[in-house]
């Protein structure tokens, strides 16, 4: 043909205005139709085959599509296809992709064409799970391992792989309809009922240990998926890894003075102690923190309400007044069309116009009302919001003290400890055998006063990092909220406004029109 023949082509405006037209309404509609414009939103199928295509573009605007053609072009990589997510059947055969890509977002896809292009792999399809056709014949896909990839499609029926080198393999249909049991058609064929007792003999045991792996994988995925939501709770919250030893955990991890000072005799109950307590402290935090959250949710949760009750009830009586108002109007420009006196004419219009004003004022009026009542409830819910977040850092700061308070007992034991062990290591009293690390640090009083020092610094300071991390968090999002609520606010007043006043003066450009023309 042609079109091979010529430069390959990025997808442009005049194909689109084109491939839309020659599909379009044809004879007078058509013209009608290329008259008035044909909006990409509206547009359910589209064409773009033997068009020599070698990058796909342009097509973010048909959030409408249900069915694309792409075959029989030059395409190299797929790509451009994110805002098409109400695609359901897509043909991208005949092309040069060599790696499927970029069809994430196309969720709703039944019917995918990959016939004739270069893929060797079947990957990175997992987000289309109510695929029922698949057709990638005629590609280099070698590896039968590749159908165990399909197994995840429980809506799979119909499977093309015809023309690819797996189908040389001599146990090729019998191993597809084995691990892939809902299949009704395979390369253009129907699986009979021979072929799947062949099958499941062959296969019984494998197919078996596959099942209890992918069960084990799923309750797996599904614990971490819980996981994630219980740990994307806490943070919400701001109260991660305080539900059990981390702060500790955290102090020792980055303290080798302390490690040095644990091998000291009598310190491993004493830091069992000082781990304890401190977990028991950091568990209080974690606890009001849920409960704080529990509590600000249900506050938000409610401001909105609310607010909304408000804007819609509103709304309603706003609705009420402009329908009346639009009702009186029209017929009182039919009873103008009708006057032929033009003082008459003139006194109608002036009373209309007034009318229009009285009508922006009650709308106006209204609005300052709704402004008024949501600035109240907005009041209302920054001091409960302000008084929720104010008593919870009260509360952590209490226990952050506590905790610092634990430390510095904790710190004078320490040196308590270890100034002991000096003294017996100077009299030569110690009856253990003193290791290198330990060795190091008990050569003289400084040197162990130095170390206990620098532990208790890295503990404090971690208490301290975690304390304010907590409250810029907490502090944060509260102010984050408030604003954007404002602004929002801001925002809504601002667009009924305009809503109004460009409704007022539409309804007064329309008298001023009718007054001149009477003129003329």
């Amino acid at each position: 043909m042609n079109w091979q023949q010529d430069e390959p082509k990025v997808i442009d405006e005049e194909m689109l205005k084109q491939a839309i037209e020659e599909q379009g309404p044809q004879g007078q509609a058509g013209d009608i139709s290329k008259k008035e414009g044909i909006q990409y939103e509206d547009v359910l199928q589209l064409r773009l085959d033997y068009r020599n295509i070698l990058k796909i573009y342009h097509l973010w605007h048909f959030t409408s599509l249900t069915k694309l053609q792409l075959d029989n072009n030059v395409i190299a990589r797929i790509e451009g296809l994110e805002n098409l997510t109400h695609l359901v059947w897509l043909d991208l055969s005949f092309n040069n992709i060599e790696v499927i890509e970029g069809l994430d977002s196309l969720v709703k896809l039944q019917d995918l064409s990959l016939f004739n292009n270069r893929i060797s792999v079947i990957e990175n399809l997992d987000a289309l799970q109510d695929l029922h056709i698949l057709s990638f014949g005629n590609n280099a896909i070698a590896q039968l391992e590749n159908v165990l990839y399909l197994r995840k499609f429980k809506n799979l029926r119909t499977l093309n792989l015809a023309g690819n080198p797996i189908c040389e393999e001599e146990m090729y249909k019998t191993f597809v309809t084995a691990y892939l049991p809902d299949l009704v058609y395979l390369d253009y064929r129907l699986l009979d009922e021979q072929t799947r007792e062949t099958a499941n003999t062959k296969y019984k045991y494998a197919i078996e240990g596959m099942q209890q792996t992918e069960l084990q994988k799923q309750q797996a995925m599904e614990a971490q998926k819980i996981s994630n939501e219980e740990l994307q709770l806490h943070k919400d919250a701001f109260v991660e890894f305080l539900n059990g030893p981390q702060l500790f955990n955290s102090m020792c991890d980055e303290d080798p003075d302390g490690e040095k000072l644990s091998l000291l005799p009598g310190m491993e109950a004493l830091l069992d102690s000082f781990k304890s307590k401190t977990e028991a402290l950091c568990v209080q935090i974690f606890d009001a923190g849920l409960t704080q959250h529990a509590q600000r949710t249900a506050e938000v949760e409610s401001f909105f309400t609310c607010s909304r009750e408000a804007v819609a009830d509103n709304r309603q009586k706003a609705a009420q007044i402009a329908a009346d108002f639009e009702s009186s109007r029209r017929q009182k420009i039919v009873e103008m069309h009708q006057i032929t006196d033009v003082e008459l004419l003139e006194d109608h219009i002036s009373s209309c116009q007034e009318q229009a004003n009285q009508f922006s004022e009650t709308l106006m009026s209204l609005e300052l009302q709704l402004v008024d009542q949501l600035e109240d409830i907005f009041k209302d819910f920054e001091r409960n919001v302000s008084d929720m977040v104010g008593g919870f850092i009260e509360y952590v700061q209490g226990i952050f003290a506590q905790c610092r308070d634990l430390e510095n007992q904790h710190h004078e034991q320490q040196l308590e400890i270890a100034l002991a062990t000096l003294e017996k290591v100077v009299k030569n009293e110690l009856e253990e055998e003193i290791p290198d690390d330990m060795a190091m640090l008990l050569v003289d009083k400084d040197t162990v006063t130095n170390a206990v020092s620098a532990s208790h610094d890295t503990h404090l300071l971690k208490i301290d990092n975690r304390e304010d991390e907590l409250l810029t968090r907490i502090n944060n999002w509260m102010s984050g909220l408030l604003k954007s609520i404002h602004d929002e606010e801001v925002k809504r007043n601002r667009k009924r406004i305009s809503e109004i006043r460009n409704y007022v003066s539409y309804v007064k450009d329309e008298l001023e029109d009718m007054r001149m023309s009477e003129h003329h």
